[in-house]
């Protein structure tokens, strides 16, 4: 058992997500595959990092790339066997590093023997598996405008979805394919937490909760209010941190966790929740989520239409949002440090500047995310500066949330080339597109026809190209990742933002006992004068080849100095 009152071994680990469909195809089918990673093992280990979090690789009928799970205990054949999982795992642990697995227990696969046999009748035993209603009063069964309540799926349209044989509903918070689990039953928890002690047993090392505050919600479904000129409502308030999530999480702890050793990791995806929730999740005296990944971030760059409203973001909210939960998580709880991942744009492109200056903002975006207090995540591809996809027509996109956007926006009468506009900043896809190797052919990729397009630039930008590059983001994610590994004041110590007010400023302070840290960076295109009261000490690290004027700050130059 963990010790809750000494810093646990992830306080300095650095985390990358492997997205298996993406990464690497040994087989020539298209799809990245498990031998793949295999193949890139050593590019892992020589970057650093100590923990890879593998993306869903279970059996599925891939509705939405894996997260619609049909067998929890089995790969997916489309990624590899049985065996060559045992080896993948035996090879991580070779080197050093552990391994985590996207689970998702919110929900399943429509194809699940689980939702088949609660589908069957109303009658079956597992029936309470997933949530089962009636039409709305006054209204006959499958009638339009019958659902059970008015909540829309994330992915568009209604949350419920008929189903004739049985002459009711049943919900799902995402696509139609992915019913939600109901953990009021007891024969569900318990399902679940076999089923994980059942891949810890196997050697796994921990896992990514996906959506794991959606798993309780209100019991009554209550309706929630329709925003101006919506179809559907934003059932949030009734499962998002819902009234039973921390006792189900500590129950799960307990059932899974509570008698092995301390080397396991369980990091959760908590969309919406806040600065005191989280501290409520990670405190390590509940017992709960080691780290949770947080949202507020990710929606500065959304308008008041949400995420397909885009609008550029200001960096001084940045600001706000990162100081607001490097305090608040500071005694107790544990930040995740992210800007990037399967399913958000590409970082450069969105929070930099991915043309003149991407090697300079792609290196000052992680310089922010490493030297913050937390955990950082490192999304495959970001080690060297990978951009978003850049997508001409829609045939190219393989999201099911982006095609389902461009129905409703078509069906809303907005222009195809205003669409693909739109798809272009915020797709899931961007980040998708298969990770670039060299600059042969689908950027070393596969040797067949990939399942995604290979983003155009990858002639130029490309692992091997990139590791031998004069400016490598690569060898830069080295130095600040060794940084990490050494230093407490990175790790474990106190953060102070400086300069609040500043618009183009991004500085702050790290402390810990005698030693501190300061990071200095300039978030904008232009030179920046460096304030008289920020430090001028000895340079540990920089992204420009040398160390510059000391009274400017270079167009997205990061500098980390030492102050004692």
């Amino acid at each position: 058992m963990r010790n809750p009152y000494q810093p646990a071994w992830w306080t300095n680990a650095v985390v990358y997500q492997v997205y298996t469909r993406s990464f690497a195809d040994t087989s020539g089918d298209g799809v990245g595959d498990l031998p793949g990673i295999i193949e890139h093992l050593d590019h892992l280990s020589e970057l650093g990092v100590d923990v890879i979090w593998l993306s869903p690789i279970h059996q599925s009928p891939q509705y939405d790339n894996g997260y619609d799970i049909s067998n929890y205990r089995r790969i997916d054949e489309r990624y590899g066997t049985e065996e060559e999982f045992d080896r993948l795992l035996a090879e991580v642990h070779r080197r050093g590093m552990k391994l985590i697995m996207d689970l998702v227990v919110n929900h399943t696969s429509d194809e699940h023997s689980a939702f088949v046999v609660s589908a069957s009748s109303r009658s079956n035993v597992s029936r309470d598996s997933y949530f089962w209603r009636g039409p709305r009063r006054g209204f006959a069964p499958g009638e339009p405008g019958g659902e059970p309540n008015n909540w829309g799926s994330i992915f568009g349209g209604s949350a419920w979805t008929y189903h004739p044989g049985t002459e009711q509903y049943y919900l799902h918070l995402f696509s139609p394919h992915q019913p939600d689990l109901n953990w009021e039953s007891t024969r569900v928890r318990q399902r679940v937490f076999e089923m994980m002690n059942w891949w810890l047993d196997r050697g796994i090392d921990g896992f990514r909760m996906d959506a794991i505050n959606f798993i309780s919600k209100r019991p009554s479904l209550p309706d929630s209010p329709v925003g101006a000129g919506g179809m559907f409502a934003n059932g949030a308030p009734s499962f998002v941190s819902g009234p039973r999530v921390h006792e189900f999480i500590q129950e799960m702890m307990r059932a899974v966790f509570a008698y092995r050793d301390a080397d396991y990791l369980v990091v959760g995806e908590t969309d919406g929740v806040t600065v005191d929730e989280a501290v409520l999740f990670t405190d390590p005296l509940r017992g709960e989520l080691d780290m949770v990944f947080q949202f507020e971030h990710m929606r500065l760059d959304h308008g008041p239409g949400g995420k397909w409203d885009y609008l550029p973001m200001d960096p001084a909210d940045l600001k706000t949002v990162v100081n607001r939960w490097q305090r608040a998580l500071s005694d107790r709880g544990w930040n995740s440090l992210y800007l990037g991942n399967h399913d958000q744009p590409r970082a450069v492109s969105r929070f930099g500047d991915d043309d003149k200056y991407r090697y300079e903002s792609a290196t000052l975006l992680a310089t922010l995310q490493h030297m913050q207090r937390g955990t950082p995540f490192i999304y495959q591809g970001e080690e060297i500066g990978m951009t978003n996809a850049g997508f001409a027509s829609l045939d190219q996109y393989r999201d099911l949330e982006s095609l389902a956007y461009y129905g409703i926006a078509t069906r809303r009468g907005i222009s195809p080339e205003r669409i693909l506009a739109t798809l272009n900043q915020v797709s899931r896809d961007n980040a998708r597109t298969p990770m670039q190797w060299d600059d042969g052919p689908n950027g070393g990729f596969t040797t067949g026809t990939p399942w995604i397009d290979v983003n155009p630039n990858y002639r130029d930008i490309n692992v091997q190209a990139d590791r031998t590059a004069e400016k490598s983001v690569f060898r830069y994610y080295q130095q600040l990742i060794n940084l990490r590994h050494g230093s407490k004041a990175v790790s474990l110590g106190d953060f102070e933002l400086m300069g609040p007010g500043d618009p183009k400023l991004f500085a702050f302070r790290r402390r810990f006992g005698d030693e501190e840290l300061a990071v200095l960076c300039n978030v904008s295109g232009e030179p920046l004068p460096v304030p008289q009261y920020e430090p001028r000490h000895r340079l540990v690290l920089g992204n420009y080849s040398d160390p510059g004027d000391p009274e400017m700050l270079r167009p997205w130059e990061a500098r980390i100095h030492r102050l004692s």
